[in-house]
């Protein structure tokens, strides 16, 4: 043996021997940095980002802009109907956008947040103040970046160059104005070099971000894949619900969580009676349907904060977190009846039965104690009759029997 360990008073089983319960229930896995990685995820709610926070995103970008455009006008560079104007273009597309989301309208279109038009409209209203002052061309490369990075998960490649064309185009048509309206050579040549800039830089921007979202797919792709590993790795799939190794470290966690918090923590193993024999009688297809019956109508029966699983063959486990031994006893009496009373079918009827070994977690033991008594309780079940649920008390006090008479 890798450790030594006083003898359990629960016996070793055909189904579950005696050495798969001591590696299982090894005290030094928890000490393991999986664990207190699993302990760790178990307190953590996951983080989601509201719709306030999506929003004050949008608003810092905007507002960077037209800070960028006080700041000109703060050093006498644009004029101040340029910056009223820029306000009452965000004032304005702040409030279309409130608008859409709120009477959700964004629900009709295929991209429903809707990021190429806040990018489009980000676009025009750069576009009318670079028209109203030329000076602005400066500010407007950057935040042209930016823009573009803002939708770039959410917007196609080939959308993010048509309005790339868009902008250009437009950017050319001012420039043109520009000159019209003043015959100012030397502006017209500054402007013109932010435009060949843009031309040559915008475009490769595209093909890049174009790189970055086929690699944002795939890398989302695969954690939807290890996403369903880690479920499949929780589940049997033969009975759908837990399956031993998550019940393992599921119990593990909670028995510190009990000693950290002193909240109770009750246990309930489960073990079909006679199962053997009903596989002789209707076969192996007719013991898993048994099985995954028998599953359905335990999980039906517990709470949302109750963890049902399977330990092995048909013997269950059930952690009560938080409840003390009484509403465990009932819990688990709702199951034994339920399964008594369940309508099988044919060679079935009146042959389905559980016997069920209770005990709440004593401060300061281990977990391999813990399952060790809950094991003890349930063997006492069988060798009283089966059909029944014994209850273990945590402290030293004569063992109950719960009967289907009582």
């Amino acid at each position: 043996m890798l450790f030594k360990r006083a003898k359990p008073t629960s016996p070793a089983t055909e189904t579950f021997p005696l050495t798969d319960t001591l590696i299982d229930f090894d005290d030094t896995i928890a000490k393991t940095p999986d664990h207190q990685r699993r302990k760790h995820e178990l307190s953590r709610a996951p983080a989601k980002r509201s719709i306030a926070e999506k929003w004050m995103i949008a608003f810092s970008l905007t507002g960077l802009h037209l800070l960028a455009t006080i700041t000109f006008y703060q050093l006498d560079l644009i004029k101040l109907s340029t910056v009223y104007a820029l306000l009452g273009m965000l004032a304005l597309m702040i409030l279309l956008f409130f608008l859409v989301f709120q009477f959700k309208l964004n629900l009709h279109f295929r991209e429903r947040r809707m990021k190429l038009p806040i990018v489009s409209v980000a676009f025009i209203s750069m576009l009318v103040v670079f028209y109203l002052d030329p000076a602005t061309q400066i500010i407007f490369t950057p935040f042209a970046f930016i823009a573009i990075a803002y939708g770039m998960y959410r917007i196609s490649t080939a959308n993010l160059m048509f309005l790339v064309i868009g902008v250009l185009l437009a950017q050319a048509l001012i420039i043109g104005l520009h000159y019209q309206q003043g015959h100012n050579l030397a502006l017209l040549r500054l402007e013109a070099m932010h435009f060949i800039a843009l031309l040559l830089s915008l475009p490769t921007f595209i093909f890049l971000i174009g790189k970055v979202q086929h690699l944002h797919r795939v890398l989302n792709k695969a954690s939807r894949k290890i996403k369903y590993i880690q479920a499949d790795a929780k589940r049997d799939v033969l009975i759908d619900c837990f399956n031993r190794r998550y019940m393992v470290a599921a119990l593990e966690e909670h028995k510190l969580l009990s000693d950290e918090n002193g909240t109770p923590l009750c246990l309930a193993v489960i073990d079909l009676d006679h199962f053997k024999r009903i596989n002789d009688e209707v076969g192996h297809l007719g013991g898993d349907e048994v099985l995954r019956t028998f599953a359905k109508v335990a999980q039906e029966n517990v709470r949302a904060s109750d963890i049902f699983g399977r330990y092995g063959g048909e013997e269950f486990l059930l952690i009560f977190p938080d409840t003390s031994l009484l509403p465990a006893l009932n819990t688990s009496e709702r199951i034994r009846a339920q399964i008594e009373h369940f309508p099988w079918q044919g060679a079935l009827q009146q042959r389905v039965s559980v016997s069920i070994g209770v005990t709440q977690y004593i401060p300061g033991e281990s977990v391999l104690e813990l399952f060790s008594r809950t094991d003890t309780a349930m063997y006492m079940a069988k060798q009283g009759g089966r059909n029944q649920v014994v209850v273990e008390e945590p402290v030293a006090a004569p063992i109950a029997a719960v009967t289907p008479s009582a």
